[in-house]
Order: C-alpha cells, then sequence, then structure tokens
C-alpha cells in the first residue's frame, strides 16, 4: 500500500470520527438553538456515541462476511453524510439527534477500514500501515475540535456537519476510485454467526477486565472532553468556539506523547504501565479542577489525562490482540462497545452534574471514573488466574514477552549472518 492510500484511509478515520465528537466545543450554543435545557446538553455529544455502539454490535460483523469491504466503506461514509446533512438542516432538537444518532451509527466504518488495511497489507508492513490509519482515529476525536470550533464561530455550528457530510461524500467517492479491491476476501461466516460469536468474548476475564477498565477510562475521558466547554464559554474566562476548540491541539501532544506505550506493551510491560498510567489519572483531574482559577494548571492536567488515556487504551489492545490473533477485529470491536458506553456516560453525566455543582462537581466525577477503573485492575491482579475460559491477563503479557524474545533472537541471527 503507497503512501497516498495509507492517507486516503486515515483521513476516512478522522472524519468518520469526527462526526461523533464534533458538538464538543459548540455544546453550549447547540442546545441554545435547538432548545434542549443545559443540563441535557450533554446527551447532543451523547446520542452519537450510543449509536456508535449500535453500530459495533450489528454493522461491524458486517466486515467479516461482505466480499467487498471498500463497497461498505463508501455506503458507510455516504449513509452517515446523510445523518450529519440531516443535523446541519434541524429546525427541531429531534431532528438533530436522529442526524447524530445516524452519524454514530455509521461512524463504525473505523473498524472496516482498519480492518482493509490489514488485509489488502504485505506481512511486512500490516503493522506500519494499521498504525498510519489508526492514527487518523486520535486527531479526528481531538483534532477535530480545533477545526470545528474556528467553523462554529465563523458559520455557525450547522457548518460543522455540512462540512463534514461533503467530506464524507468525497472520501466516498475516492474509495471506490483509488482503493483496490481485496484479492483474496475470506468471508467464510455468515451475518448471524459473525454477530453471535460475539458473546463468547464476555466469557473471558481477560476481555471483561480490559473492557470494564476501558468503561471508566473513557467515562473519565468523556466527563473532561465532553464538560469542558461549558465553564471555559462562561465567567470568568468567557472563552469563544474556535479558543475552547485550540485546547484539542492540548490533548493531542499529550496523545502523541503516549506512542511509547505501544513499545512497552511489546515488551510485556502492559500490565504494570495501566497500573501507573490510572494512577496519573486520578491525578491529572487535580489540575483540571483549578480551572475556575488558572488555565495553565488546566493545561497540565489535560496533557497527563489525554497521556494516561491513550496509554492504557493502548495496553488494552495490545493484550486482548495478542490473546486472539485469530479474530481481532471481533475482539476489538467487541471492547469498542466498553468505550462507546463509557464516552456516553461521562458526556451525559458531567452536563447535569455542572449545572448543579459546578466545574468541582464534574471534576470529581471523571477522579472518581479513574479510581474506579484502577480499582477494577487492581482488584483483577490479586484475584488466582482461573480457568482456561476465564483467561487472564498473565496470557496476553506472557505471549508478548515470548514473541518479543523471538523478535530479539531473530534479529541476532540476522546479524550473525
Amino acid at each position: 500500500m503507497n503512501v497516498w492510500r495509507r492517507l486516503l484511509l486515515a483521513v476516512v478515520c478522522g472524519v468518520a470520527v469526527a462526526s461523533v465528537y464534533a458538538a464538543q466545543p459548540a455544546l453550549e450554543v447547540m442546545g441554545r438553538d435547538l432548545g434542549v435545557p443545559a443540563e441535557l446538553t450533554g446527551w447532543i455529544v451523547a446520542t452519537g456515541q450510543f449509536g456508535y455502539l449500535v453500530g459495533l454490535l450489528l454493522l461491524v460483523p458486517l466486515g467479516d462476511v461482505v466480499a467487498n469491504r471498500r463497497r461498505l466503506i463508501a455506503g458507510h461514509l455516504a449513509i452517515s453524510a446523510v445523518g450529519m446533512l440531516l443535523t446541519a438542516s434541524a429546525s427541531a432538537a429531534w431532528m438533530a439527534f436522529a442526524g447524530l444518532a445516524a452519524a454514530g451509527l455509521f461512524a463504525v466504518v473505523v473498524q472496516t477500514t482498519v480492518a482493509y488495511a490489514a488485509s489488502v497489507s504485505l506481512p511486512a508492513e500490516r503493522g506500519r500501515n494499521i498504525g498510519v490509519v489508526t492514527s487518523g482515529v486520535v486527531v479526528g476525536i481531538l483534532g477535530a475540535r480545533v477545526v470545528t470550533g474556528a467553523l462554529a464561530e465563523v458559520w455557525g455550528w450547522r457548518s460543522i456537519y455540512a462540512v463534514l457530510a461533503v467530506l464524507s461524500l468525497g472520501l466516498a467517492a475516492l474509495v471506490l476510485a483509488v482503493l483496490p479491491p481485496e484479492e483474496h476476501p475470506n468471508r467464510t461466516a455468515g451475518y448471524g454467526q459473525a454477530v453471535v460469536s460475539l458473546k463468547e468474548l464476555f466469557t473471558e476475564r481477560l476481555f471483561l477486565t480490559r473492557g470494564l477498565i476501558a468503561f471508566f477510562l473513557f467515562a473519565s475521558f468523556g466527563t473532561l472532553w465532553s464538560g469542558l466547554s461549558l465553564p471555559l464559554a462562561g465567567s470568568p474566562w468567557q472563552l469563544s468556539e474556535s479558543q475552547i476548540g485550540l485546547f484539542g491541539l492540548v490533548g493531542l501532544a499529550g496523545v502523541l506523547g503516549a506512542a511509547r506505550a505501544g513499545r512497552w506493551a511489546d515488551a510485556g510491560r502492559a500490565v504494570p504501565v495501566t497500573g501507573l498510567a490510572l494512577t496519573l489519572l486520578i491525578l491529572s483531574w487535580a489540575a483540571i479542577a483549578q480551572l475556575p482559577w488558572t488555565l495553565w494548571l488546566l493545561i497540565v492536567g489535560i496533557v497527563a489525562l489525554d497521556f494516561a488515556a491513550q496509554a492504557v487504551h493502548v495496553s488494552n489492545q495490545h493484550l486482548l490482540t495478542t490473546a486472539h490473533p485469530d479474530r481481532t477485529s471481533s475482539v476489538i470491536g467487541g471492547y469498542m462497545v466498553f468505550y462507546s458506553l463509557g464516552s456516553a456516560l461521562g458526556a451525559a453525566a458531567t452536563t447535569a452534574l455542572f449545572t448543579t455543582y459546578g466545574w468541582a462537581g464534574s471534576s470529581l466525577l471523571g477522579a472518581g471514573f479513574a479510581a474506579c477503573a484502577l480499582v477494577v485492575w487492581a482488584t483483577n491482579r490479586r484475584l488466582p488466574l482461573g480457568s482456561t475460559n476465564l483467561r487472564s491477563e498473565e496470557t496476553g503479557t506472557r505471549q508478548a514477552r515470548e514473541e518479543t524474545q523471538e523478535t530479539d533472537q531473530a534479529g541476532q541471527v540476522i546479524n550473525n549472518l
């Protein structure tokens, strides 16, 4: 796969995930325009996330059934564009929510895109291609805040969804015109079988533990990013949508700084890294809570929070894919259910608490979610290894360490030659 095709797939992921998070910098003005009560504005973001959750369960399995993933990607992008156009033209709150739900539902094109990238890659470059493509997700979540904040300030919040709809339609056309079909698609399972097979994962201790950690992790993440615009737009800061959007760049710095987490996981240190990162996540809220008095400590807290969240997220996915090398798409799809539920909970709860208790209430909520994630991690560490069907974290860690040792030995042989 050449660099332009990798870039195209990364942009597909970025635009798709941006449709779910685009409202965050303009949450206050969207709620006011649509007549949504202040304590319920978090549902503007949560609606798209719940749509994404449904898509993970019902649409992601199509990637293991449909022979032509390229057409599936284009179709999802086109339908997502219809949802965003409905939101952009909404004259009532229910229309906007319907459009957001549709856009979120088909934002799972991200998972199909990553699966496509893996299937058309040579074995020697598969990891590199997947890494580039998934980087679009990070840029979409955090970088979109900068762009959408500026659009909302200059042309209004509706312009955000109009632009995203046009981009999605253009990308759908490019995907069909530029990307090659998969040469040897392997689609042996039926749709019903692919969906039902997901339930097997929920009997495994490793999956449940890492899923619960992700649930609380992204509830804490969503508490910050879905609620941040409310205190920044109010007294004493009175920041504009574009200024609020700039905080996405701060978060992006934290996420990119956690890139080394993948190497730590490769070295078999995913479990201890998770504990340390979750501790940092709790501490980050002490700085974030100072928002009413200083923005500098807020910036420090945002960098720490996003660094910790990405480190845990990478560790989770590494352990799960190592334990399930034959079904990585299904295990990541199932894992992302916890991610979506947690993000939606954080988005809905933070605005309700902020209305009653201010930013102090939201900060305690975010720290509480982080503490719950740490408790899950610590409790699992103290439990016995369990039976085969309740596979523990030690399985993934041991396999990762063995793979690293095999790679090192192969490298030594090559050097000796």
